[in-house]
Protein backbone atom coordinates (compact mmCIF):
# COMPACT_ATOMS: atom_id res chain seq x y z
CA UNK A 1 0.00 0.00 0.00
CA UNK A 2 1.51 3.32 -1.10
CA UNK A 3 1.62 6.03 1.53
CA UNK A 4 2.27 9.70 0.98
CA UNK A 5 5.10 10.92 3.20
CA UNK A 6 2.87 13.78 4.33
CA UNK A 7 0.48 11.18 5.79
CA UNK A 8 3.14 9.83 8.13
CA UNK A 9 2.88 11.26 11.65
CA UNK A 10 5.77 13.40 12.84
CA UNK A 11 7.74 11.35 15.38
CA UNK A 12 4.82 9.30 16.69
CA UNK A 13 5.14 7.67 20.10
CA UNK A 14 4.49 3.94 20.12
CA UNK A 15 3.64 1.87 23.16
CA UNK A 16 3.13 -1.75 24.11
CA UNK A 17 0.52 -3.03 26.59
CA UNK A 18 0.63 -6.66 27.70
CA UNK A 19 -2.12 -8.34 29.72
CA UNK A 20 -2.10 -11.12 32.31
CA UNK A 21 -2.75 -14.83 32.25
CA UNK A 22 -0.16 -16.38 34.57
CA UNK A 23 2.93 -18.28 33.34
CA UNK A 24 0.96 -19.78 30.45
CA UNK A 25 -0.19 -16.32 29.37
CA UNK A 26 3.41 -15.13 29.45
CA UNK A 27 4.47 -17.92 27.09
CA UNK A 28 1.60 -17.04 24.75
CA UNK A 29 2.71 -13.39 24.74
CA UNK A 30 6.28 -14.33 23.88
CA UNK A 31 5.13 -16.33 20.84
CA UNK A 32 2.77 -13.54 19.78
CA UNK A 33 5.47 -10.91 20.20
CA UNK A 34 7.86 -12.91 18.04
CA UNK A 35 5.24 -12.99 15.26
CA UNK A 36 4.68 -9.23 15.55
CA UNK A 37 8.41 -8.55 15.57
CA UNK A 38 8.88 -10.46 12.33
CA UNK A 39 5.82 -9.07 10.56
CA UNK A 40 6.16 -5.37 11.36
CA UNK A 41 8.91 -3.39 9.64
CA UNK A 42 9.76 0.01 11.06
CA UNK A 43 9.38 -0.89 14.71
CA UNK A 44 11.95 -2.03 17.26
CA UNK A 45 10.35 -3.81 20.21
CA UNK A 46 13.41 -3.06 22.34
CA UNK A 47 13.14 0.65 21.65
CA UNK A 48 9.47 1.58 22.05
CA UNK A 49 8.50 4.76 23.83
CA UNK A 50 6.49 3.15 26.61
CA UNK A 51 5.93 -0.35 27.97
CA UNK A 52 3.01 -1.35 30.20
CA UNK A 53 2.60 -4.79 31.74
CA UNK A 54 0.27 -6.44 34.22
CA UNK A 55 0.61 -9.94 35.70
CA UNK A 56 2.50 -12.13 33.19
CA UNK A 57 2.65 -9.16 30.82
CA UNK A 58 4.83 -7.33 33.34
CA UNK A 59 7.48 -10.05 33.00
CA UNK A 60 7.52 -9.86 29.19
CA UNK A 61 7.34 -6.05 29.03
CA UNK A 62 10.19 -5.65 31.53
CA UNK A 63 12.43 -8.03 29.59
CA UNK A 64 11.76 -6.20 26.32
CA UNK A 65 12.46 -2.85 27.96
CA UNK A 66 15.65 -4.41 29.35
CA UNK A 67 16.91 -5.15 25.82
CA UNK A 68 16.09 -8.85 25.69
CA UNK A 69 14.89 -9.48 22.14
CA UNK A 70 11.82 -11.49 21.15
CA UNK A 71 14.20 -14.05 19.63
CA UNK A 72 16.05 -14.44 22.93
CA UNK A 73 12.79 -14.80 24.84
CA UNK A 74 11.60 -17.45 22.39
CA UNK A 75 14.80 -19.45 22.65
CA UNK A 76 14.12 -19.89 26.36
CA UNK A 77 11.11 -21.98 25.41
CA UNK A 78 12.08 -23.40 22.02
CA UNK A 79 15.38 -24.55 23.49
CA UNK A 80 15.34 -26.05 26.97
CA UNK A 81 17.63 -23.58 28.76
CA UNK A 82 16.42 -24.54 32.22
CA UNK A 83 19.76 -23.86 33.87
CA UNK A 84 20.11 -20.39 32.39
CA UNK A 85 16.43 -19.47 32.69
CA UNK A 86 14.83 -21.70 35.34
CA UNK A 87 11.19 -22.38 34.60
CA UNK A 88 10.13 -24.97 37.13
CA UNK A 89 7.41 -25.17 39.82
CA UNK A 90 9.57 -24.08 42.76
CA UNK A 91 10.15 -20.69 41.12
CA UNK A 92 6.41 -20.02 40.95
CA UNK A 93 4.80 -22.35 43.47
CA UNK A 94 6.92 -22.40 46.59
CA UNK A 95 4.62 -22.95 49.59
CA UNK A 96 4.21 -19.87 51.78
CA UNK A 97 5.61 -21.62 54.86
CA UNK A 98 5.97 -18.45 56.93
CA UNK A 99 2.41 -17.32 56.25
CA UNK A 100 0.97 -20.80 56.80
CA UNK A 101 2.94 -21.21 60.04
CA UNK A 102 1.81 -17.82 61.33
CA UNK A 103 -1.83 -18.72 60.68
CA UNK A 104 -1.51 -22.13 62.34
CA UNK A 105 -0.06 -20.51 65.45
CA UNK A 106 -3.18 -18.33 65.65
CA UNK A 107 -5.54 -21.35 65.79
CA UNK A 108 -5.44 -21.88 69.60
CA UNK A 109 -6.28 -18.23 70.26
CA UNK A 110 -9.08 -18.22 67.70
CA UNK A 111 -10.49 -21.45 69.14
CA UNK A 112 -10.42 -20.00 72.67
CA UNK A 113 -12.17 -16.86 71.38
CA UNK A 114 -14.90 -18.93 69.72
CA UNK A 115 -15.52 -20.97 72.87
CA UNK A 116 -15.58 -17.84 75.00
CA UNK A 117 -18.19 -16.19 72.77
CA UNK A 118 -20.39 -19.27 72.90
CA UNK A 119 -20.10 -19.71 76.68
CA UNK A 120 -20.78 -16.04 77.42
CA UNK A 121 -23.79 -15.82 75.07
CA UNK A 122 -25.01 -19.30 74.05
CA UNK A 123 -28.27 -17.93 72.64
CA UNK A 124 -26.59 -15.52 70.20
CA UNK A 125 -25.15 -18.26 67.95
CA UNK A 126 -24.58 -21.98 67.94
CA UNK A 127 -21.20 -23.48 68.76
CA UNK A 128 -20.63 -24.29 65.08
CA UNK A 129 -21.47 -20.70 64.15
CA UNK A 130 -19.00 -19.45 66.76
CA UNK A 131 -16.34 -21.63 65.18
CA UNK A 132 -16.58 -19.70 61.91
CA UNK A 133 -13.98 -17.37 63.40
CA UNK A 134 -11.47 -20.10 62.54
CA UNK A 135 -11.70 -18.93 58.94
CA UNK A 136 -9.17 -16.29 59.97
CA UNK A 137 -6.63 -19.10 60.23
CA UNK A 138 -6.71 -19.59 56.48
CA UNK A 139 -3.51 -18.18 54.89
CA UNK A 140 -3.76 -15.10 52.67
CA UNK A 141 -2.09 -17.12 49.94
CA UNK A 142 -0.93 -20.68 49.39
CA UNK A 143 2.33 -19.84 47.66
CA UNK A 144 5.18 -17.37 48.00
CA UNK A 145 6.50 -16.05 44.69
CA UNK A 146 9.67 -14.68 46.27
CA UNK A 147 11.52 -17.11 44.01
CA UNK A 148 10.36 -15.12 40.99
CA UNK A 149 11.73 -11.92 42.51
CA UNK A 150 15.09 -13.61 43.18
CA UNK A 151 15.32 -14.97 39.63
CA UNK A 152 14.44 -11.62 38.04
CA UNK A 153 16.80 -9.68 40.31
CA UNK A 154 19.65 -11.90 39.08
CA UNK A 155 18.53 -11.63 35.44
CA UNK A 156 18.26 -7.84 35.54
CA UNK A 157 21.68 -7.48 37.18
CA UNK A 158 23.41 -8.88 34.07
CA UNK A 159 25.51 -6.60 31.90
CA UNK A 160 23.38 -4.24 29.84
CA UNK A 161 20.28 -4.65 32.02
CA UNK A 162 18.97 -2.96 35.12
CA UNK A 163 16.60 -3.62 37.99
CA UNK A 164 16.00 0.12 38.39
CA UNK A 165 13.12 1.79 36.53
CA UNK A 166 15.05 5.07 36.52
CA UNK A 167 17.99 3.56 34.63
CA UNK A 168 15.90 2.38 31.65
CA UNK A 169 16.06 4.30 28.38
CA UNK A 170 12.28 4.12 27.94
CA UNK A 171 9.23 4.28 30.21
CA UNK A 172 8.21 1.02 31.85
CA UNK A 173 5.07 0.75 33.98
CA UNK A 174 4.14 -2.36 35.95
CA UNK A 175 0.62 -2.35 37.33
CA UNK A 176 -0.44 -3.91 40.64
CA UNK A 177 -3.46 -3.43 42.89
CA UNK A 178 -3.24 -2.06 46.43
CA UNK A 179 -5.16 -4.56 48.59
CA UNK A 180 -6.31 -2.01 51.15
CA UNK A 181 -7.26 0.90 48.89
CA UNK A 182 -8.18 -1.31 45.88
CA UNK A 183 -6.50 1.29 43.64
CA UNK A 184 -4.22 0.42 40.74
CA UNK A 185 -0.61 1.48 41.24
CA UNK A 186 1.86 1.98 38.39
CA UNK A 187 5.32 1.02 39.54
CA UNK A 188 7.77 3.00 37.42
CA UNK A 189 5.73 6.20 37.72
CA UNK A 190 7.05 9.10 39.85
CA UNK A 191 6.83 8.14 43.51
CA UNK A 192 6.90 4.44 42.67
CA UNK A 193 10.01 4.28 40.48
CA UNK A 194 12.35 3.53 43.40
CA UNK A 195 10.87 0.03 43.76
CA UNK A 196 13.05 -2.64 42.10
CA UNK A 197 11.57 -3.88 38.81
CA UNK A 198 11.75 -7.47 40.04
CA UNK A 199 9.73 -6.63 43.16
CA UNK A 200 7.12 -4.78 41.11
CA UNK A 201 6.71 -7.84 38.87
CA UNK A 202 6.38 -10.05 41.94
CA UNK A 203 3.53 -7.82 43.16
CA UNK A 204 1.82 -7.65 39.78
CA UNK A 205 1.82 -11.45 39.40
CA UNK A 206 0.54 -12.16 42.94
CA UNK A 207 -2.88 -13.59 42.08
CA UNK A 208 -5.21 -13.32 45.13
CA UNK A 209 -5.66 -16.56 47.04
CA UNK A 210 -2.85 -18.21 45.13
CA UNK A 211 -0.02 -15.94 46.28
CA UNK A 212 0.61 -14.04 49.49
CA UNK A 213 0.21 -10.26 48.92
CA UNK A 214 3.57 -8.57 48.39
CA UNK A 215 4.59 -5.94 50.91
CA UNK A 216 6.23 -2.82 49.50
CA UNK A 217 6.84 0.28 51.63
CA UNK A 218 4.27 -0.81 54.19
CA UNK A 219 1.51 -1.47 51.65
CA UNK A 220 0.29 -4.80 50.27
CA UNK A 221 -0.10 -5.47 46.56
CA UNK A 222 -1.61 -8.18 44.37
CA UNK A 223 -2.34 -8.89 40.71
CA UNK A 224 -3.13 -5.69 38.78
CA UNK A 225 -5.79 -7.41 36.64
CA UNK A 226 -8.16 -6.96 39.57
CA UNK A 227 -8.65 -3.45 38.23
CA UNK A 228 -8.25 -3.96 34.47
CA UNK A 229 -7.23 -6.77 32.17
CA UNK A 230 -5.24 -4.40 29.96
CA UNK A 231 -3.92 -1.05 31.16
CA UNK A 232 -3.39 0.52 27.73
CA UNK A 233 -4.64 3.86 29.10
CA UNK A 234 -1.36 4.11 31.05
CA UNK A 235 0.52 4.15 27.73
CA UNK A 236 -1.88 6.72 26.25
CA UNK A 237 -1.48 8.95 29.30
CA UNK A 238 2.29 8.73 28.81
CA UNK A 239 1.83 10.19 25.32
CA UNK A 240 1.66 7.06 23.14
CA UNK A 241 -0.13 7.65 19.82
CA UNK A 242 -0.29 3.97 18.90
CA UNK A 243 -0.50 1.09 21.37
CA UNK A 244 0.05 -2.51 20.35
CA UNK A 245 -1.73 -4.75 22.86
CA UNK A 246 -1.61 -8.49 23.51
CA UNK A 247 -4.22 -10.12 25.73
CA UNK A 248 -3.78 -13.87 26.34
CA UNK A 249 -6.56 -14.09 28.92
CA UNK A 250 -9.63 -15.12 26.91
CA UNK A 251 -12.36 -17.44 28.26
CA UNK A 252 -13.07 -20.60 26.32
CA UNK A 253 -16.34 -20.86 24.41
CA UNK A 254 -16.79 -24.57 25.15
CA UNK A 255 -19.43 -25.15 22.47
CA UNK A 256 -17.31 -23.49 19.80
CA UNK A 257 -14.22 -25.41 20.99
CA UNK A 258 -16.10 -28.71 20.70
CA UNK A 259 -17.23 -27.82 17.18
CA UNK A 260 -13.64 -26.84 16.30
CA UNK A 261 -12.39 -30.19 17.58
CA UNK A 262 -10.04 -28.71 20.19
CA UNK A 263 -12.10 -29.94 23.14
CA UNK A 264 -14.38 -32.84 24.04
CA UNK A 265 -17.91 -32.24 25.41
CA UNK A 266 -17.92 -31.65 29.18
CA UNK A 267 -14.12 -31.45 29.41
CA UNK A 268 -14.17 -28.05 31.12
CA UNK A 269 -16.41 -28.94 34.04
CA UNK A 270 -14.97 -32.44 34.38
CA UNK A 271 -11.44 -31.05 34.73
CA UNK A 272 -12.08 -29.97 38.33
CA UNK A 273 -12.23 -26.79 40.36
CA UNK A 274 -9.01 -25.09 39.14
CA UNK A 275 -10.20 -24.97 35.52
CA UNK A 276 -13.70 -23.85 36.50
CA UNK A 277 -12.22 -21.06 38.61
CA UNK A 278 -9.85 -20.14 35.77
CA UNK A 279 -12.76 -19.92 33.34
CA UNK A 280 -14.71 -17.73 35.77
CA UNK A 281 -11.76 -15.41 36.36
CA UNK A 282 -10.99 -15.13 32.64
CA UNK A 283 -14.62 -14.26 31.95
CA UNK A 284 -14.62 -11.41 34.47
CA UNK A 285 -11.30 -10.00 33.27
CA UNK A 286 -12.26 -10.32 29.60
CA UNK A 287 -15.59 -8.56 30.11
CA UNK A 288 -13.87 -5.60 31.78
CA UNK A 289 -11.22 -5.52 29.08
CA UNK A 290 -13.80 -5.32 26.30
CA UNK A 291 -15.48 -2.40 28.07
CA UNK A 292 -12.09 -0.75 28.46
CA UNK A 293 -11.25 -1.09 24.76
CA UNK A 294 -14.56 0.59 23.86
CA UNK A 295 -13.83 3.36 26.37
CA UNK A 296 -10.39 4.04 24.85
CA UNK A 297 -12.10 4.99 21.59
CA UNK A 298 -14.12 7.63 23.43
CA UNK A 299 -11.36 8.90 25.73
CA UNK A 300 -8.57 8.93 23.12
CA UNK A 301 -10.26 9.54 19.76
CA UNK A 302 -7.03 10.65 18.07
CA UNK A 303 -5.04 7.61 19.18
CA UNK A 304 -4.96 4.00 17.96
CA UNK A 305 -4.89 0.63 19.69
CA UNK A 306 -4.35 -2.68 17.93
CA UNK A 307 -5.33 -5.73 19.97
CA UNK A 308 -4.11 -9.29 19.45
CA UNK A 309 -5.54 -12.24 21.39
CA UNK A 310 -6.37 -15.96 21.05
CA UNK A 311 -9.63 -17.14 19.51
CA UNK A 312 -12.23 -18.40 21.97
CA UNK A 313 -12.68 -21.77 20.24
CA UNK A 314 -9.13 -22.95 20.87
CA UNK A 315 -8.79 -25.02 24.06
CA UNK A 316 -5.15 -26.00 23.48
CA UNK A 317 -3.91 -23.07 25.52
CA UNK A 318 -6.42 -23.59 28.32
CA UNK A 319 -5.43 -27.16 29.18
CA UNK A 320 -1.67 -26.97 28.61
CA UNK A 321 0.82 -27.91 31.32
CA UNK A 322 3.05 -24.88 31.67
CA UNK A 323 5.85 -26.89 33.32
CA UNK A 324 6.14 -29.41 30.50
CA UNK A 325 8.83 -28.31 28.07
CA UNK A 326 6.94 -29.85 25.15
CA UNK A 327 3.75 -28.02 26.17
CA UNK A 328 5.60 -24.72 26.52
CA UNK A 329 7.11 -25.12 23.08
CA UNK A 330 3.67 -26.00 21.68
CA UNK A 331 2.02 -22.96 23.27
CA UNK A 332 4.78 -20.63 22.08
CA UNK A 333 4.55 -21.99 18.53
CA UNK A 334 0.74 -21.96 18.64
CA UNK A 335 0.66 -18.32 19.73
CA UNK A 336 3.15 -17.47 17.00
CA UNK A 337 1.04 -19.09 14.29
CA UNK A 338 -2.27 -17.72 15.61
CA UNK A 339 -0.90 -14.18 15.60
CA UNK A 340 0.49 -14.63 12.09
CA UNK A 341 -2.92 -15.78 10.85
CA UNK A 342 -4.61 -12.87 12.58
CA UNK A 343 -2.17 -10.40 11.01
CA UNK A 344 -2.74 -11.84 7.54
CA UNK A 345 -6.52 -11.94 7.92
CA UNK A 346 -6.58 -8.27 8.97
CA UNK A 347 -3.76 -7.19 6.65
CA UNK A 348 -5.70 -4.55 4.68
CA UNK A 349 -7.11 -2.96 7.82
CA UNK A 350 -3.81 -3.10 9.68
CA UNK A 351 -1.80 -1.60 6.82
CA UNK A 352 -4.03 1.46 6.75
CA UNK A 353 -3.69 1.81 10.53
CA UNK A 354 0.07 1.28 10.64
CA UNK A 355 1.11 3.28 7.59
CA UNK A 356 0.80 6.73 9.26
CA UNK A 357 3.27 5.51 11.88
CA UNK A 358 5.83 4.46 9.29
CA UNK A 359 5.24 0.77 9.94
CA UNK A 360 5.00 -1.72 7.08
CA UNK A 361 3.40 -5.15 7.20
CA UNK A 362 5.61 -7.94 5.81
CA UNK A 363 3.03 -9.96 3.88
CA UNK A 364 5.75 -12.11 2.32
CA UNK A 365 6.64 -13.51 5.74
CA UNK A 366 3.01 -13.95 6.76
CA UNK A 367 2.19 -15.81 3.55
CA UNK A 368 5.06 -18.27 4.09
CA UNK A 369 3.10 -21.26 5.43
CA UNK A 370 6.33 -23.18 6.10
CA UNK A 371 7.57 -20.61 8.60
CA UNK A 372 7.82 -21.65 12.25
CA UNK A 373 9.46 -20.15 15.31
CA UNK A 374 12.44 -22.46 14.83
CA UNK A 375 12.94 -21.52 11.17
CA UNK A 376 12.49 -17.85 11.97
CA UNK A 377 15.07 -18.02 14.75
CA UNK A 378 17.68 -20.19 13.07
CA UNK A 379 16.82 -20.35 9.36
CA UNK A 380 18.00 -16.81 8.69
CA UNK A 381 21.31 -17.64 10.39
CA UNK A 382 21.86 -20.80 8.31
CA UNK A 383 23.66 -19.06 5.40
CA UNK A 384 26.11 -17.59 7.92
CA UNK A 385 26.75 -21.01 9.43
CA UNK A 386 27.16 -22.56 5.96
CA UNK A 387 29.59 -19.85 4.89
CA UNK A 388 31.48 -20.21 8.14
CA UNK A 389 31.56 -23.99 7.68
CA UNK A 390 32.94 -23.61 4.15
CA UNK A 391 35.62 -21.24 5.37
CA UNK A 392 36.53 -23.67 8.14
CA UNK A 393 36.72 -26.54 5.64
CA UNK A 394 38.96 -24.48 3.34
CA UNK A 395 41.14 -23.51 6.29
CA UNK A 396 41.46 -27.14 7.42
CA UNK A 397 42.26 -28.26 3.86
CA UNK A 398 44.85 -25.52 3.44
CA UNK A 399 46.39 -26.39 6.79
CA UNK A 400 46.48 -30.07 5.85
CA UNK A 401 48.22 -29.37 2.53
CA UNK A 402 50.78 -27.18 4.30
CA UNK A 403 51.49 -29.98 6.81
CA UNK A 404 51.94 -32.57 4.05
CA UNK A 405 54.28 -30.21 2.18
CA UNK A 406 56.37 -29.73 5.32
CA UNK A 407 56.65 -33.49 5.86
CA UNK A 408 57.70 -34.13 2.24
CA UNK A 409 60.29 -31.36 2.34
CA UNK A 410 61.78 -32.79 5.54
CA UNK A 411 61.78 -36.28 4.11
CA UNK A 412 63.63 -35.09 1.00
Amino acid sequence: MAVNKTDIKDKPRIGLALGGGGPLGGIYEIGAMRALDEALDGIDFNDLDVYVGVNAGSFVAANLANQMTTAQLCRIFVKNEAEVHPFHPEVFYRPAFREIGRRLMAVPGLLASAMGRFVNNPYDQSFLEALTILAQAAPSGLFDNEGLNDYLARTFSMLGRTNDFRQLRRSLYIVAADVESTEAVCFGAPGFDHVPISRAIQASTASPGLYVPVQIDGRYYVDGTLRKGLHASVAFEDGADLVLAVNPQVPIDASAAVRAGSMTPGALTQAGMPNVLAQTYRTMVYSRMQSGIAQYGRDYPDKDILLFEPTRDDAKLFFSNVFSFQSRRMVCEHAYQMTRRDLLARADQLESKLAPYGIRLRRDRLEDDQRTISTSLYGEMLPLYVAKGRRSARDRLSSGIDNVTDILQKAL
